[in-house]
């Protein structure tokens, strides 16, 4: 497995090696030695939880305030276009937003670290997203940006399929910035896939 450092501070992209033959694939999903090589603490993960969308649902940008939340995340099923937005305050990266693909096909995984937000949009009929995560769900934690804030500028590559009422009613970045009691930095360009 490789492991590939991204334009977001601490948020890595692991990049397994299938073996394939003429019956299909297997895959390690996890090394729990290759992410301790790598500054990630297997020992912290607690749980495993998996979601489903259908074609343009997009889901996040969600976050926790606290001690946050890292997760690893990957596309089990179909293809996601993936967000990353640095919200942690003195990162060298904040403000930064980043774009992933995530698909069943590469089976590359994210590891996002606790104080980003992430967000994504299903590309194919039906997307299995995993998630790995290190902290239990505190709901009073929970911030969201919305979808379409124009300081993050986030282009999504189809157009906007169902959402959650949650997600909908998100504040702005600059609202979260205020909370977080930093000012929001100007907006930079949104770097992707």
């Amino acid at each position: 497995m490789q492991v590939h450092r991204t334009v977001i501070d601490g948020v890595l992209q692991f990049v397994p090696t299938p073996d394939s033959d003429t019956h299909g694939f297997a895959i390690a999903t996890f090394d729990a030695t290759v992410a301790q090589r790598h500054g990630v603490d297997p020992s912290r993960f607690i749980q495993d939880s998996q979601s489903r969308s259908v074609r343009g649902v997009v889901r996040g940008l969600h976050g926790r305030l606290g001690a946050g939340e890292s997760k690893l995340v990957r596309c089990a099923h179909g293809a996601m276009h993936d967000i990353v937005v640095d919200a942690r305050p003195g990162s060298p990266t904040f403000g930064r937003v980043a774009s992933f693909l995530l698909d069943d096909t590469d089976m590359r995984q994210l590891f996002i670290p606790a104080g980003c937000l992430h967000g994504f949009q299903a590309l194919t009929d039906v997307v299995d997203t995993c998630y790995r995560i290190d902290t239990a769900h505190d709901p009073t934690e929970d911030v969201a940006v919305r979808f379409d804030d124009p300081d993050l500028a986030v282009r999504w590559p189809l157009p906007i399929g169902r959402m959650s009422p949650r997600d909908r009613a998100a504040g702005s970045w600059v609202d979260l910035c205020a909370r977080l009691g930093v000012p929001a930095p100007e907006p930079a360009c949104a770097v992707g896939w």
